[in-house]
Order: C-alpha cells, then sequence, then structure tokens
C-alpha cells in the first residue's frame, strides 16, 4: 500500500499534502497576522516573545527561522543583533514577510524559499533553529526534525513553538468548542475562508502530544530536550541540544 499522510482529518498522498498545505497558506498569506490576533486574542504575541526569550538569540549569532514567513519571530529575534534567515516553503507568506520588513525599516534578513525536509543549507551552518506554529504543517516531520539537526552546528540549539493539547480540566472542552465551531467563522469573516482555518484546527488535534513530539526530538538526535506547556499545554515550547 502507498503511504499516507493526515491533512487534517483526512488521509491523503504525501505530495497532495504538500500541495494542500501550500495552497492552504497561499490563500491566507495577506490576512494571516490579522487572523492570529482575533484567533487567539492578541495572546499569540506573547507566545512569542517567551519563545524568543528562551531562545536566547545573540549578537552574531546565525540562526535559521523556519516556516518564519511573516517575520514574528525573526523581527523579535534580529533586534536582540541576530543574523537571521527567515525561511519557508510558501513564497507568498514571504513576500507578506519582506513587506512587513519594508513598512517596519528592518533590514539585515535573508528571506528564502525553503522546504523543511530538504533545507538547501549545508551541515552545521546554524547556532540556532526556530520553528513557531510551523511544524505541524509538515508532511513527514521526522525529516525536518532530521535536517534541523544537519544545519545546525554542534552546541546548537532547536527551539519549536507549537500547538500541542492542555492538560488543564475544563478548559479542553471551552478550547474544543471555540476552535472547532468559531475559529472557522472568523476565518471567514476576517480572511473570507472558513475551509483554511478549519484544516488549521485540525491538523492541531493531530499533532502528536507534547510526551511523544519531545520522544521524535529525541530521536531525530538531540539531547537535553524540554518541553514548556503554556496555558496548560494548549502551546508548548519545546527544545533540545545538539552535542
Amino acid at each position: 500500500m502507498s503511504e499516507t499522510v493526515s491533512f487534517g482529518y483526512e488521509e491523503v498522498d504525501p505530495q497532495e499534502k504538500t500541495r494542500r498545505v501550500g495552497a492552504v497558506f497561499s490563500g491566507v498569506a495577506a490576512r494571516y497576522d490579522v487572523m492570529n490576533d482575533a484567533m487567539s486574542g492578541g495572546m499569540h504575541r506573547l507566545w512569542k516573545d517567551q519563545f524568543v526569550r528562551r531562545v536566547k538569540p545573540q549578537p552574531g549569532e546565525a540562526i535559521l527561522d523556519m516556516a518564519g514567513g511573516t517575520g514574528d519571530i525573526a523581527f523579535r529575534m534580529a533586534a536582540r543583533g541576530a543574523e537571521v534567515t527567515v525561511a519557508d516553503i510558501n513564497q507568498e507568506m514571504l513576500d507578506v514577510g519582506v513587506e512587513r520588513a519594508m513598512d517596519r525599516g528592518i533590514d539585515g534578513l535573508v528571506w528564502s524559499n525553503q522546504n523543511a525536509e530538504a533545507l538547501t543549507y549545508g551541515p552545521r551552518m546554524f547556532d540556532a533553529y526556530t520553528i513557531a506554529f510551523g511544524i505541524r504543517n509538515v508532511t513527514h516531520i521526522d525529516k525536518a526534525l532530521a535536517e534541523a539537526y544537519r544545519v545546525l552546528k554542534y552546541g546548537g540549539r532547536f527551539f519549536c513553538l507549537e500547538f500541542s493539547t492542555t492538560e488543564w480540566p475544563g478548559f479542553k472542552e471551552v478550547y474544543d468548542f471555540y476552535s472547532h465551531k468559531l475559529v472557522p467563522q472568523l476565518g471567514k469573516a476576517i480572511a473570507g475562508d472558513a475551509d483554511s482555518y478549519r484544516y488549521l484546527i485540525e491538523s492541531i488535534r493531530r499533532f502528536p502530544p507534547m510526551p511523544e513530539f519531545e520522544r521524535m526530538i529525541r530521536e531525530a538526535g538531540f539531547a537535553r530536550t524540554k518541553v514548556e506547556p503554556i496555558l496548560g499545554g494548549l502551546v508548548a515550547i519545546h527544545s533540545g541540544w545538539k552535542i
């Protein structure tokens, strides 16, 4: 039997998932950041601030921000003096990020169209690899983790910010109702696209639980792995080191 992978709650051919995910983000790129504010009540900004504090970007460090499209994480790290390469498989997302950088007068960033599963960079090029709210959309997560390990220098660090499953009693039920019933309607009202946001919520539900994803990070070769739940695990910061 041929391999299939999940696209939301549907099983599809891997190439089909890559195509469909690309179409999702092409469709929502222009309104992506507005929707993030609407869906999270602005909390995504606080999560990203906390994420970057954990990364601790240093002046002159080479950092690869994968799936960094619109620049939210890259702008924060560049403000601390890091030399950031923003990579994304979706050119429309990168175009939005470049425009935002120009509007803010931020230069010095490198913007690159990249597939997380097959990066064009040589081995041991970066001091840190970051990916925020992107790895669950990768077709083969294990391949993306292997590539992250490959392009990091020894002593380099991996940081991932991703939705997970909250363990707070009661909150999970409230969030499930909100995400499945209301988020697609927000997507329709703000971005004119309910289906894309329905997929994004489904992709969160299909993402591995925190302990399982930490195991995948270890299996990719990373040591000293750690998980930091936020809001009981609604969001989590995963990290590991290449030693």
